[in-house]
């Protein structure tokens, strides 16, 4: 067992996939968000940093500069990140993705949305893109419970989501959910919940999923109204639940994001969250300790699922 990963890392299923290492150059396309721009909401989400989760985002060049001395040889996917990166005209979007297709370094593309941000029109488009391309779509999801949504001013409801999950389904459209963990007023059970609602098939299935920590960031609504706020006091409180929600996880389901850090400079809590090699390696660390793994609640073992890939743990 040792020398099987114990949770289906996406970077091992990109190397499989490209027989190579991938990395995400992450892409700021210039978009807005409609809970910014007054069509739903200003100001963004309770949670969002005043770049809409963008800070380190920029440009195809400065990206594969950036990560150049860390990964030389490593193939690249486009990834637009910050705000919505489906919320502006189809011609305009076309031409956004088109052109970063279009640069010899990349392979593929991941676009973060929001799920009421995904027209006919639009879904059109990123189907005709996805018959040719590699392609995953990316959902804002982060809680599954009406009142967190509510509380944290998304503009979007589950049932959004569900419709977006079905059309994007349909499509054969890679589908990444994202899920925060830590939000106020949330129990463990209702964070188990949101993973078992997202991973259990019954609204459409996903490719892969995101579990991110919240970090409650300056400028942001949460850190105005809530600056003591402390989603987990302990780093060690933290990995336990993320192992024990990997268990319920069926183990086909790629796994994104286990954390979530932002620059140091606007973190307000919880002061550790900047330490993601840390935590991952504590993830890794409780796994191996009590000997489990991605999906062994529902009885599945990893042989059955992912190859041998001793060298990424």
């Amino acid at each position: 067992m040792d020398q099987i990963q114990r949770f289906y890392s996406i970077s091992s299923y990109l190397r499989r996939t490209f027989g190579k290492k991938m990395v995400k150059l992450s892409l700021d396309g210039g978009f807005t968000c409609p809970n910014r721009d007054g069509t739903i909401g200003t100001g963004g989400c309770a949670f969002c940093s005043p770049e809409g989760s963008g800070e380190l985002a920029s440009d195809i060049p400065g990206q594969i500069a950036l990560l150049r001395d860390k990964w030389p040889d490593a193939g690249h996917l486009a990834y637009f990140q910050s705000h919505t990166n489906t919320y502006g005209p189809v011609d305009d979007l076309r031409r956004l993705y088109m052109s970063a297709l279009d640069d010899p370094h990349i392979s593929g593309l991941a676009i973060a949305t929001r799920p009421d941000c995904l027209s006919d029109e639009v879904l059109d488009l990123l189907s005709d893109i996805n018959r040719s391309n590699f392609l995953w779509v990316e959902l804002g999801l982060q809680s599954t419970k009406a009142s967190t949504m509510e509380a944290m001013g998304l503009g979007y409801t589950f049932g959004d989501y569900e419709r977006a999950i079905a059309e994007l389904n349909r499509r054969n459209i890679r589908t990444v959910s994202h899920l925060i963990l830590g939000l106020p007023g949330e129990t463990e059970d209702d964070m188990f919940r949101s993973v078992r609602d997202v991973v259990s098939g019954d609204h459409g299935s996903v490719f892969g999923l995101k579990l991110h920590l919240l970090n409650v960031v300056r400028g942001s609504a949460l850190g105005n109204a809530m600056p003591d706020y402390v989603p987990f006091y302990s780093m060690e409180s933290y990995c336990d639940l993320v192992v024990r929600l990997l268990e319920v996880i069926p183990a086909d389901i790629t796994i994104h994001r286990l954390t979530g850090d932002v620059p140091r400079g606007l973190l307000i809590s919880p002061e550790w969250s900047y330490r993601k090699r840390s935590i991952l390696n504590t993830i890794n660390r409780y796994l191996r300790e009590r000997d489990t793994w991605q999906g062994k609640a529902l009885g599945q073992c990893p042989q059955d699922y992912w190859s041998p890939d001793p060298a990424r743990p």
